[in-house]
């Protein structure tokens, strides 16, 4: 290993090094923040400052026996996951449909369909409570997971989009040539060959729901209380180290959803 670095250095001289070093810079600005949180999470004081009054763990023991906190991510698992599985089917559905089309017509639904995306998430919020008002909608689960499944559609569209560009549609043809009907071309030919990006645009979407806020805020009410939800009412009245014991959670979860999807994006590449 520092064998190779010296022949890097030696063949590339001070570029690679000022690279290295910039690289290293941006990593430490870019993590520091997020990772000076955590070992508040094992203060055994009561308030939020460094340096730390003791060691303990009486705050993880709070939250994982507190109901409020409990429900609260169960209601995000609940919504995130239904969210995720319903915009993985209109995703596919929709990336599949373009991808027989060209020109202005995909151009023109491609960019109807990542509008939630590209538009300011208060103003789509806005919108669908006053649709959701008129149908009934507001703080039930059905009205939070068809919002969550607006705006997490997108993910999967473009993943799924991404990995179909890289498909043969000779292999296609091929199946319907031996007789396959569509439904089972898809299924055998198709969904195997595409499914790291499947996977990637799933796990967006199950992100995306499981951190949104404000969808939640207009949307909820009290029964349909999210994690991100909870902790933004919990930050308004109080802040604990609890709070923080939840974060370093999300924290380690979102480090190892990257790890997943930087495998499937490994696998695709290989593929």
């Amino acid at each position: 290993m520092i064998g190779a670095s010296r022949e890097m250095v030696r063949r590339h001289g001070g570029w690679w090094v000022a690279n290295a070093v910039v690289s290293a810079l941006v990593m430490v600005f870019l993590l520091a923040p997020v990772l000076a949180v955590i070992p508040l999470s094992f203060s055994s004081g009561t308030f939020l400052h460094y340096p730390l009054p003791g060691l303990s763990l009486r705050w993880y023991e709070e939250v994982l026996a507190s109901g409020p906190w409990r429900r609260a991510l169960m209601n995000s698992l609940i919504v995130a996951s239904s969210s995720a599985a319903l915009a993985s089917v209109l995703g596919i559905s929709a990336a599949l449909g373009i991808s027989r089309l060209s020109g202005k017509l995909a151009t023109a639904l491609t960019a109807f369909l990542l509008a939630p995306m590209i538009a300011p998430v208060i103003i789509v919020a806005f919108g669908l409570f006053i649709l959701f008002s008129q149908l009934g909608l507001v703080a039930t689960y059905t009205g939070l997971i068809l919002a969550h499944t607006l705006v997490a559609t997108p993910m999967v569209l473009i993943t799924v989009s991404a990995a179909l560009r890289t498909l043969d549609p000779r292999l296609a043809r091929a199946s319907a040539s031996l007789g396959a009907s569509p439904v089972r071309g898809f299924f055998t030919v198709t969904l195997p060959l595409i499914l790291p990006g499947v996977l990637s645009g799933v796990l967006l979407a199950f992100v995306t729901s499981f951190d949104e806020i404000v969808l939640t805020l207009f949307i909820s009410g009290p029964e349909q209380r999210t994690l991100p939800r909870y902790i933004f009412e919990n930050l308004r009245e109080n802040i604990d180290p609890s709070i923080i014991v939840v974060s370093t959670f999300l924290v380690v979860f979102a480090a190892v959803l990257l790890f997943v999807m930087q495998a499937l994006r490994g696998r695709a590449g290989t593929a």
